[in-house]
């Protein structure tokens, strides 16, 4: 059964509000970006108040976290990969953000406009990360055998990981073009 995303279904978990980016995900037009503005803004106020530590512990909870979220929401939706879902966007880009720091707000929009084209473009490996993980099946349990690992567990990674990939394109460009220029 597949579920039409509203306002109302997303604020009735907390699993639900971190996955479409407390309603950032709810965008009509590009929930990825939106979602990533959101993080952005997430990630200066951390910066701001927080220690390093302690934001590199947050980004990692939010990754390992978002396996779970990603596909257990995806699951609820009947849409693994659900357009809606930008918490893959929030951790990748509080990623970013996080390597890159203290940097002005010139080279933090470069960071965004490569992920974002990084992200939706998904040139060569991302691409094929991506479409790995979207056509994934699971395979049929038979009594015989161990218990596999939940189907949800993969998708969730799936969501997850095409976004570390384009945040590491990401940071790669980077520091590249700081050696060159």
């Amino acid at each position: 059964m597949k579920i039409i995303p509203q306002t109302a279904w997303i604020w009735s978990k907390p699993e639900r509000a971190l996955a479409f980016g407390f309603g950032s995900g709810l965008s009509l037009k590009a929930p990825g970006t939106v979602g990533t503005l959101y993080a952005w803004a997430i990630y200066l106020l951390m910066d701001a108040f927080l220690a390093n530590t302690t934001i590199a512990t947050v980004i990692t909870v939010s990754a390992i976290g978002g396996i779970w979220i990603c596909g257990k929401v995806g699951e609820e939706l009947g849409v693994p990969d659900h357009g809606g879902i930008v918490w893959d966007e929030f951790v990748a880009f509080w990623f970013i953000l996080f390597i890159i720091m203290p940097t002005g707000i010139g080279g933090q929009i470069v960071a965004f406009l490569l992920f974002r084209f990084f992200d939706a473009a998904k040139p060569g490996p991302i691409k094929s990360i991506d479409q790995y993980f979207k056509k994934w099946q699971p395979t049929v349990e038979r009594l015989d055998q161990p218990r596999r690992m939940p189907s949800w567990v993969i998708r969730g990674f799936g969501v997850m990981i095409d976004d570390v990939a384009a945040a590491l394109a990401t940071l790669l460009v980077i520091a590249i073009g700081s050696r060159i220029w």
